[in-house]
């Protein structure tokens, strides 16, 4: 008879793949956005586009050639881009592509007194303060963006007046090992948080790729509440916003609408952005963000701690077995379809080698985020 750890452990893989298999249904359900023919009486959408930019010389110009190569939207779009305190030439840049580029581009600073608030948040805040479009749209200065991207937020608001936040897709690009591992990883978060929204009960964005609406970024008062908190100027404001918008909620499942990012090269970079995102969790107010990484992190320990266990009690051995199966099963069945969408399918052959790691290093990284403190763009963040 089988041990009740062993039980316990079957129990998390069942739960797991059944709630995998929700979530490849939900993922499927979504549907892909199209534009309709405007209403005659309707205004078009605007957009702000806003970026909050520190050291970001080297990469602002490619995120500037693809916002040029933008196909024409209704209302047209401006950029903001905010210098968070950078010590290299980002404002200069910006400075001399406002000159050039073939649509309103903006340089704003955030002050340099101690006193004032820095950071992510901060930068968006003044670039809202400053935006002159109802709609907001926010990727990140080191991002890369098809030439449909803002078309395709802005065939979203068109279709569904009722939307007031939109969550987009985020690939990694890179090569090698750690990159593939990095861009599966974000993949698997990139689809749960489409499907959560789906089935209405939102766990996580990512914000190199959302938009919302001005007014309604004002009737949740922003980021009020979780200003002292460096990160998560994306998942508060989702779960503040589907709070008092719970129809208004959507994820763009198009391929023009995906953004590209690189990879962290190194894997100490990797840990200090994955300690940054977890760092918010333990602040979360909403039971749905808290209750799927509890199941995640425990499925994830099922290798580790079934390793150990069989090495204990080597009669369980075939059940211990069956759970890492029902694990790598719900794995697949959901990534399939996520993967294929992303335009990387070969991906799914890397789920065993990343699960071999991912339960230490899920470990790892969700204690060091509840210690908090670590070390992002030369600042230390407490």
């Amino acid at each position: 008879m089988m041990s009740l750890l062993t039980m316990l452990g079957v129990g998390v893989a069942a739960a797991y793949l059944e709630q995998m298999v929700r979530f490849r249904r939900a993922w499927q359900r979504l549907s892909v956005s199209r534009a309709a023919p405007p209403a005659a009486a309707s205004a078009p959408p605007a957009f702000s586009v806003l970026i909050a930019a520190r050291n970001e010389a080297a990469n602002l110009p490619n995120l500037l050639a693809d916002l040029v190569q933008q196909h024409p939207v209704p209302g047209g779009f401006e950029v903001l881009i905010v210098d968070d305190h950078s010590t290299d030439a980002t404002a200069a840049l910006v400075t001399q592509a406002a000159a050039t580029v073939p649509f309103s581009l903006r340089l704003l600073r955030l002050a340099d007194d101690p006193a004032n608030p820095s950071g992510k948040k901060a930068a968006i805040t003044a670039a809202i303060a400053a935006a002159q479009a109802p709609w907001l749209l926010l990727t990140d200065a080191d991002c890369r963006v098809s030439p449909g991207w803002v078309s395709a937020f802005a065939a979203e608001v068109e279709v569904r007046p009722e939307v007031q936040f939109i969550s987009g897709p985020v690939l990694l690009t890179g090569a090698g090992w750690l990159a593939t591992l990095q861009g599966l990883e974000l993949a698997g978060l990139v689809g749960v948080g489409a499907a959560s929204i789906q089935l209405n009960a939102p766990t996580m964005c990512n914000g190199a790729n959302l938009a919302y609406r001005r007014g309604a970024f004002e009737a949740v008062r922003g980021f009020a509440g979780n200003e002292a908190i460096a990160s998560g100027d994306d998942e508060f404001l989702l779960h503040k916003l589907h709070q008092q918008f719970p129809a208004g909620i959507r994820f763009l499942k198009t391929p023009e609408a995906i953004v590209r990012t690189a990879v962290q090269p190194t894997l100490p970079d990797l840990l200090r952005q994955r300690v940054r995102w977890a760092s918010k969790w333990k602040h979360y107010q909403t039971a749905a963000p808290r209750q799927l990484a509890v199941m995640v992190l425990l499925a994830n320990l099922l290798f580790p701690l079934g390793a150990l266990q069989w090495w204990w009690r080597p009669q369980d051995g075939l059940w211990i077995l069956g759970t890492w199966l029902l694990k790598l099963l719900g794995d697949v069945v959901f990534l399939s379809p996520v993967l294929r969408f992303l335009g990387r399918p070969r991906w799914l052959g890397w789920v065993p080698v990343l699960q071999l790691a991912y339960g230490p290093y899920a470990l790892l990284v969700g204690l060091l985020g509840l210690r908090g403190g670590y070390e992002w763009k030369g600042r230390e963040v407490k």
